[in-house]
């Protein structure tokens, strides 16, 4: 898939928001990709699964780990066309824990999956567990890096769509953004 197709499948599905959002990371900004309109169709989940696979094929792994809630969907979709392991880690006390009776192998090459990178918070937290747990992280894969390359994780680092979005910290918003109320879309 080209990054216009991946683009194309965030607009023809509602997922690509305009307005005042807050993310995750504490920045603002006026575009927010709610994956998870695009990931209630499981023909589109399969689309990116397969061109984010094809994307990371070199990057062998018997295991798939993706932070919840955000990298669920795509995370056991891309594990599943890989034929591979799928784990996630999950909110406890506001931090990304491993539960579930999840073990990481010593020495275990994993890959990583998020939905969204801006920053790359969850990300990090879910690469920290892996090591915690004697895993080793050989690359991190997302469908969309708002980063455009800029977030590096020491790994190899791909996705379906690369970007720069805007984003603006809390006391250094332009007056468009200051005029809109704040919409805070994402999982909390």
């Amino acid at each position: 898939m080209t990054q216009d197709e991946v683009l194309q499948v965030f607009r023809d599905s509602g997922a690509l928001l305009e307005g005042h959002f807050i993310l995750r990371s504490g920045l603002h900004s006026r575009q927010f990709f709610q994956c998870a309109l695009a990931l209630q169709q499981m023909p589109v989940v399969e689309k990116l699964g397969a061109a984010l696979a094809q994307k990371v094929e070199h990057i062998k792994t018997p295991t798939v780990i993706a932070p919840a809630l955000g990298g669920l969907v795509i995370g056991q979709e891309l594990a599943r066309q890989r034929r591979a392991r799928f784990i996630f880690p999950e909110k406890e006390e506001g931090k990304l824990v491993l539960r579930r009776g999840f073990k990481i192998e010593k020495g275990e090459p994993m890959l990583v999956v998020e939905d969204v990178v801006t920053k790359g918070g969850r990300v990090q937290e879910t690469i920290e567990i892996v090591r915690a747990n004697g895993g080793y992280v050989a690359g991190v894969a997302a469908i969309v890096d708002r980063s455009n390359g800029a977030v590096q994780f020491g790994v190899p680092f791909v996705s379906l769509l690369s970007l720069k979005v805007e984003a603006f910290e809390a006391d250094k918003l332009p007056p468009d953004l200051q005029a809109i109320p704040a919409m805070k879309p994402g999982s909390k």
